[in-house]
């Protein structure tokens, strides 16, 4: 019998949540298989995943003619259709959640990627989508942007687990751990309960190597240096992993605190780091890189299906996670050594990852208005 790869990570202590979502994989059956058989325990989403599962999909017309027939405008009908997905893979979750004591089992679902640089407007979509969604095992979304850290406090101030989405840089990493833990605090001087919140702060990994080699490509092609090109060429494909082992050092620097050791005492559960971005880009990398080198204690990993197919193959699970650490300082010492400025690399990341969530937004948008159209009757 064949090995399932995907299975071992829990044994090291990390949780596998999967990057998709769709209303096939929950009436099929499929996911609910994933979450039994192959150690899938949660689910993250976003408005990409959203624009490719309905757009074109004959299997949303039945809810989107209700919804024409109710009166109802484009993005109402827009959530109907994404909250029923949610709630329908929350549900499926609900053993995972209640087996781990609310540390896994999840259903994220963003809040409007247009109010990335909207804190009070961010506030208010959180709190009505987790009002509206009615599940225990939903966490919102907010991301890891300036206006954001200030939406994060206030939300688990509420008592409303937080997906804190689109950190790359460790900087932003602390920032988004400081913002939860003061959305603590707030909880307990109003006298609130948090031992059942939970959160997660999603660090991006692929995205950060492919633009990263896109700029050595760059400087490669303008030198003649033998030594200077293995140098360049060395760096590619590393700086996503350093960062996030470093990243995860600055975890266990925070938690080890005296001011979390004080949430803790409370019942407080840590703010666990996710992996996400993590299907290989580069097809001469290895396509399970993103996980074979980022299992370790306390973490998860959310893959794509691509990715997931592939570690159930192939994956070889140790705990690397702390493994080579002034090695990961060092590649970030040699990529500003050869002049890349990495703090203005991770602005860019995070502003163009907003962008690939508002374009697909408006997409589906655009297409749904095609749908109601089609679908009216005359």
């Amino acid at each position: 019998m064949t090995t399932n790869h995907l299975l071992e990570l829990h044994e090291h202590g990390q949780s596998v949540w999967m990057d998709n979502l769709s209303r096939d994989i929950i009436q099929s059956g499929q996911l609910a298989e994933m979450v039994q058989n192959q150690g899938i325990r949660g689910i993250t989403s976003n408005p990409a995943i959203f624009e490719k599962a309905i757009a074109g999909n004959a299997i949303y017309d039945s809810a989107i003619a209700t919804g024409i027939k109710s009166g109802k405008s484009i993005n109402d009908i827009y959530e109907d259709l994404v909250f029923a997905d949610i709630q329908g893979a929350a549900d499926i979750l609900k053993p995972v959640f209640d087996e781990s004591n609310g540390e896994d089992g999840y259903v994220s679902i963003e809040v409007s990627p247009n109010l990335a640089q909207d804190t009070e407007g961010t506030i208010a979509e959180a709190l009505r989508f987790w009002q509206t969604l009615n599940r225990p095992n939903i966490m919102i979304k907010i991301p890891g942007t300036d206006a954001g850290f200030g939406a994060i406090a206030k939300v688990i101030a509420e008592g409303i687990p937080v997906n804190v989405t689109l950190l790359f840089s460790v900087s932003d990493y602390e920032k988004t751990t400081w913002a939860f833990i003061e959305g603590l605090e707030a909880r307990v001087a109003k006298g609130g309960d948090i031992s059942q919140i939970a959160s997660v702060a999603s660090f991006f990994l692929s995205r950060i190597d492919s633009k990263i080699d896109d700029l050595l490509d760059a400087i490669i092609k303008t030198t003649t240096d033998a030594e200077e090109i293995a140098k360049l060429s060395a760096i590619k494909g590393k700086v996503a992993i350093a960062n996030a082992k470093i990243a995860y050092q600055k975890y266990k620097e925070i938690y080890a605190s005296d001011r979390w050791q004080a949430l803790k005492a409370k019942g407080a559960k840590e703010q666990r780091l996710l992996w996400a971005s993590t299907s290989t880009k580069n097809p001469t990398y290895s396509d399970v890189m993103y996980v074979d080198n980022l299992v370790g204690l306390n973490t998860v990993n959310t893959m794509p299906p691509e990715t997931i197919a592939a570690c159930i193959d192939h994956c070889d699970i140790e705990n690397r996670i702390e493994m080579d650490i002034d090695a990961a300082y060092s590649v970030i010492e040699q990529v500003k050594a050869v002049g890349l400025n990495l703090d203005q690399i991770m602005v860019e990341l995070q502003t163009e990852g907003v962008d690939k969530f508002v374009k697909p937004f408006a997409s589906l948008m655009a297409s749904l208005a095609t749908k109601v159209k089609q679908l009216t009757p005359a």
